[in-house]
C-alpha cells in the first residue's frame, strides 16, 4: 500500500475531489488531508475536516485520514497538544527555528515532524537531534511539491535541505509526502522514490518512505489514541449460548446431588472443588493401577526404598560368605 500523508485541505478548495481521485489513479491507497494551524490555537478545538467528506464520486477503496499540522512559534501551545491530537488521525509539527525543532524532537508528543524545505534554514540539521526523534517513534517528512511547484531558488533549497536530512538521519525514519495544493503537483509513488534517489536517498529507503515508514506513522498514531500504556481496544468475543450454560450447571448439580450437597453449594463454587477432587482421585486410582495397585511414591520414598533394598542385599551376601567360610 502506498501512502501520501500530506494533501492540504481547505474548505474553499473546489478541486479537492479531483486531487483525491487523481491520487488514487496514481496508485495511492491511503491519503491524509492536512489542515494547518498558524499562530495560537483556538479556544474550542474541533476537527476542521468534515466526516464524511461532502464528495460523492470518491473511490470506495481510497482511505482518507485527517491530519493537523501545527506551526510551532511559541511554547505556550504545548499544553494543548493532547487535546488537538485527539480530534485528528495524525498530528504533525512544523518548527520554524532551531529551538522549536529541538523541542519537537525531544519533549513534544507528535507523529510527524514536517519542515518547510523550500526555504533556507539558518541552522544545520544535527544527527543527534533528529535521531532522538526517530528513536521516539516520530517521522521526518520530506515534501517534494514544495520545490517542484516553486521557483528555482525554492528548488535549490529543497535539494540542499533534503541532502542534509538524509545525511543526518542516515536515511532512517523518513516519510515522503506531496503537500500538493492541486492535482498538478502530484506525482506517482515510484516517481517520488526516483526523486528521492536523485536527492541522495537510496531507492530502498525511498520505497519505505511511501510504504513502511508512512504506515508505521499511521499505526502508531492510532495506537496512541486508542490505547493506554500498552493496552489497546478490547475485542468483544461474544457470550456462551444459554443452552451450554444450562448443561454445565445441570452436570454440576447432578454431581453435587450424588454427594448429598445442597443446591446452594452450586452457586458458591463448591461443586468445582468437588469435581476437582474427584478428578484427582480418579487420576491417583489410574496411576495405582499402572503401578501394580500401589500408590505412586515420591522421590524421597523411592530413595529410601532403594537404600533399604541395597542394605538387605549386602547383609544377605555377607551371611552367604560367612556360611561358605565356616563350612
Amino acid at each position: 500500500m502506498f501512502y501520501d500523508l500530506n494533501v492540504p485541505y481547505s474548505s474553499s478548495d473546489a478541486g479537492l475531489a479531483r486531487t483525491l481521485n487523481f491520487s488514487h489513479e496514481l496508485g495511492y491507497n491511503v491519503v491524509a488531508l492536512n489542515y494547518s494551524i498558524i499562530g495560537k490555537l483556538p479556544n474550542e478545538i474541533a476537527c476542521a475536516i468534515p466526516s464524511p467528506l461532502p464528495f460523492k464520486d470518491l473511490p470506495s477503496n481510497l482511505q482518507v485520514l485527517t491530519r493537523c499540522t501545527l506551526h510551532l512559534t511559541e511554547t505556550h501551545q504545548n499544553a494543548r497538544l493532547l487535546t488537538l491530537a485527539s480530534h485528528y488521525d495524525i498530528l504533525a509539527l512544523r518548527p520554524t527555528d532551531e529551538k522549536s525543532l529541538q523541542l519537537a524532537c525531544s519533549s513534544l508528543d507528535c507523529d510527524i515532524i514536517s519542515l518547510d524545505l523550500s526555504i533556507r534554514h539558518p541552522f544545520h540539521f544535527k544527527h543527534k537531534m533528529l535521531m532522538e526523534a526517530i528513536k521516539a517513534g516520530k517521522k521526518i517528512e520530506i515534501c517534494y511539491s514544495q520545490g517542484m511547484m516553486g521557483d528555482s531558488q525554492a528548488r535549490r533549497n529543497l535539494i540542499g535541505n533534503v541532502s542534509q536530512i538524509v545525511r543526518a538521519t542516515r536515511g532512517r525514519g523518513l516519510v515522503i509526502s506531496s503537500e500538493a495544493k492541486g492535482a498538478v503537483g502530484l506525482r506517482g509513488p515510484w516517481d517520488a522514490v526516483n526523486l528521492a534517489a536523485v536527492w541522495g536517498l537510496g531507492q530502498e529507503r525511498g520505497f519505505e518512505g511511501v510504504t513502511k515508514e508512512a504506515r508505521s506513522a499511521v499505526v502508531s498514531a492510532q495506537l496512541k489514541r486508542s490505547g493506554w500504556r500498552g493496552t489497546i481496544n478490547v475485542v468483544y468475543g461474544g457470550e456462551k449460548p444459554a443452552e451450554t450454560v444450562k448443561t454445565v450447571v445441570n452436570e454440576k448439580g447432578a454431581a453435587a446431588a450424588k454427594q448429598g450437597m445442597p443446591t446452594k453449594a452450586i452457586m458458591n463454587g463448591e461443586v468445582d472443588a468437588i469435581a476437582g477432587t474427584k478428578r484427582k482421585a480418579e487420576n491417583e486410582a489410574a496411576a495405582g493401577a499402572v503401578n501394580g495397585g500401589e500408590k505412586l511414591l515420591s522421590k524421597t520414598q523411592m530413595k529410601k526404598r532403594a537404600k533399604l533394598e541395597k542394605m538387605a542385599a549386602e547383609a544377605k551376601q555377607k551371611e552367604q560368605t560367612e556360611a561358605v567360610t565356616t563350612g
